[in-house]
């Protein structure tokens, strides 16, 4: 029973792994694109991709990922994925104003070290809260012993 369990949890992460791949890729794709290709100031252009890529994020996870989901309330499912992944930017976003305004750190590689620790706190957020609250799984049935 354990074996299974750890198999579909390992099943799911690689699947959300993945759906957060290409929502990072079309983030940064979209941000470049929007900004440099199509004119838009930096902020709007990575506010446009963001809002894309969270969108397409949800459709994979709520179509692929957590498929087997018993909840149908999509409605409420959108709610709180866009709440909980703002929880997650607020992780991100904390990560690195520590590094820049507590500890002063302000070159290249702290930035990107602390994106990177941001990025994975929220990912581990995210993949944790979706399951909690997001993407309900019907609870297994009491095994009957005779």
């Amino acid at each position: 029973m354990l074996y299974r369990r750890c198999r579909e949890l390992t099943g799911e992460a690689a699947r959300f792994v993945t759906v957060g791949a290409v929502s990072l890729s079309m983030t940064i794709g979209g941000t470049n694109g929007l900004h440099f290709g199509a004119g838009l100031g930096p902020l709007p252009a990575n506010a446009i991709a963001n809002i894309v890529a969270t969108c397409v994020s949800f459709a994979g996870n709520r179509q692929w990922t957590f498929r087997h989901s018993t909840n149908k309330a999509q409605g409420r499912e959108f709610f709180l994925f866009f709440l909980l992944n703002g929880a997650g930017l607020a992780l991100q976003l904390m990560c690195i104003g520590i590094a820049r305004y507590v500890l002063g750190l302000t070159g290249a590689l702290a930035l990107n070290a602390a994106l990177i620790i941001g990025i994975g706190l929220g990912t581990v957020f995210r993949f944790w809260s979706y399951r909690r609250w997001v993407f309900l799984t019907l609870a297994a049935p009491p095994s009957v012993s005779p």
